[in-house]
């Protein structure tokens, strides 16, 4: 059976941002389009990850390679596989680079187990790519692809979507485990400059902020009562849905509706009305989705109205990432150790990812529906939810960390500088949904902010300068 598999993404016309981004910007991005498209001279650029859906990485790439097919220029994106014990160990690896050791360290025999099954892969990916194509490859899980792949001839970049702007011995560790599969790399990509290890040539770092795009099913614009019927056919809303269809626009520009339900753990729901505190993410440790449940029963419900709710991707449809299951099951059991009055203020809310566009427009739905959106992460590569959240015009209030400092500006939402601090982060929640009006202001200036600094036309810009001293320098 096969490792390795290709994933199909739909062409996207750029011509669609110019309302978004303006004619200069448009025009740049084409004129750098052509400097690609023949710096390449017919070699292929390939993403490599671990997953097509779930999660930041493979919703970007599910948008720019889009993006970057319509400019006519040869992409690729491939995923690999693994067994449980791959992803059990690149689990943990992602852990020790955000600092958090889940586990006994990672020694000879995960180490052992890391590259032989990367070697599996290397030798289905090799048949595929050719000397002197472009590789991507997309964070811990496909490090061990950089040697043989290099041997094989192609160009390879390792992409670190992850990363905190400290060191301590666990982070060590990380890299320790890390770096020996890196030295054939000759271009490393990081989100931020403060996550460059100290031993990387800094002549070989770049940083490329990740985008949203404002056309894709999860941040398209949805007119209220398209939001309203989204929600009542996902089961998170009260009352009946409007007559208006729950449709979305696919990312191949179809019509669509969703029909899915979501899996809710809740003894009420929320009127169309009703003031709602939304988080968004994976079910994992360092996202912190329990404290964002305690945070709320403790300080934001005993203050005044409003349901919070908690949303992350169904468990078992999340292929590299073993610990959703178990951190999902916490969150239950803590859900009904609460009182009666706060428990049935509170929603868990698994989406199904059985369609990948479908998934997104229930996120959509869900941000736009929203009061307030929490990203209260105690770690965080990027946090990209923050963006999106922003993109809507809600107002966002988020841990200072990682990339949520870089997104949230003054005045564009709540920045939390001790994530563990759940008075704090109760009495920001409760100070937005009890002034509409500061709310309102926040979000728009979130808006303008995110549409200045995080669409995909810069992301890609930054992609084609990598390319040029790339391919350029020989």
């Amino acid at each position: 059976m096969s490792l390795v598999r290709a994933v199909e993404v739909p062409r996207l016309p750029v011509s669609r941002l110019e309302p978004v981004i303006g004619e200069p910007r448009l025009a740049e991005l084409t004129r750098a389009a052509g400097q690609v498209r023949q710096m390449l001279a017919g070699r292929t650029i390939w993403n490599v990850n671990s997953t097509a859906a779930g999660g930041g990485v493979a919703e970007m790439l599910q948008v720019l390679v889009g993006y970057v097919q319509e400019m006519e220029i040869p992409v690729g994106w491939l995923v690999i596989g693994g067994d449980a014990g791959f992803f059990a160990i690149t689990k943990r690896l992602h852990n020790q680079i955000h600092g958090s050791l889940s586990g006994a360290p990672l020694g000879a025999a995960e180490a052992g187990h890391y590259a032989q099954m990367l070697a599996a892969n290397a030798v289905e990916l090799a048949a595929r790519i050719r000397p002197g194509d472009v590789v991507l490859l997309h964070d811990p899980q496909t490090a061990g692809l950089a040697a043989p792949l290099a041997q094989a001839g192609a160009r390879v970049v390792w992409r670190c979507h992850i990363g905190v702007d400290w060191e301590d011995d666990v982070t060590r560790a990380g890299w320790d485990f890390l770096r020996p599969h890196l030295a054939a790399v000759e271009a490393f990509v990081f989100s931020r400059r403060e996550y460059v290890p100290s031993w990387i040539p800094a002549g070989k770092s770049w940083i490329i902020p990740p985008s949203i795009d404002p056309f894709s099913p999860k941040n398209q614009p949805l007119a209220a009562d398209t939001v309203r019927a989204i929600l009542v056919k996902l089961g998170v809303l009260d009352g009946p849905s409007p007559a208006v269809p729950a449709t979305f626009v696919r990312r191949d520009g179809a019509m669509d509706t969703v029909t899915r339900q979501a899996v809710v753990v809740g003894e009420s729901r929320p009127a169309a009305d009703d003031p709602v505190l939304v988080q968004v993410s994976r079910w994992d440790r360092l996202k912190d989705m329990a404290g964002v449940m305690r945070g709320f029963a403790d300080h934001v419900a005993p203050g005044g109205d409003g349901y919070l709710m908690l949303v992350g991707p169904s468990v078992k449809d999340v292929s590299d990432d073993p610990e959703g299951a178990a951190v999902y099951g916490e969150c239950l059991l803590q859900l009904r150790d609460l009182s009666p009055a706060t428990r049935a203020r509170i929603l868990l809310v698994t989406l199904p990812l059985d369609d990948v566009d479908e998934n997104a427009a229930m996120v959509n739905a869900l941000q736009r529906h929203a009061t307030v959106i929490a990203q209260k992460s105690l770690a965080e590569g990027f946090g990209l939810t923050v963006a999106e959240g922003m993109w809507k015009g809600r107002p966002v209030i988020g841990s200072a960390v990682g990339g949520i400092i870089d997104q949230i500006a003054e005045g564009t939402g709540i920045l939390l500088h001790d994530p563990a601090d759940l008075a704090m982060f109760g009495s920001a929640a409760r100070l937005l949904l009890d002034d509409p009006v500061l709310a309102a202001r926040t979000g728009q200036a979130a808006h303008a902010h995110v549409r200045q600094h995080y669409v995909g036309d810069l992301h890609l810009l930054r992609y084609g300068s990598l390319l040029g001293t790339l391919i350029g320098g020989g």
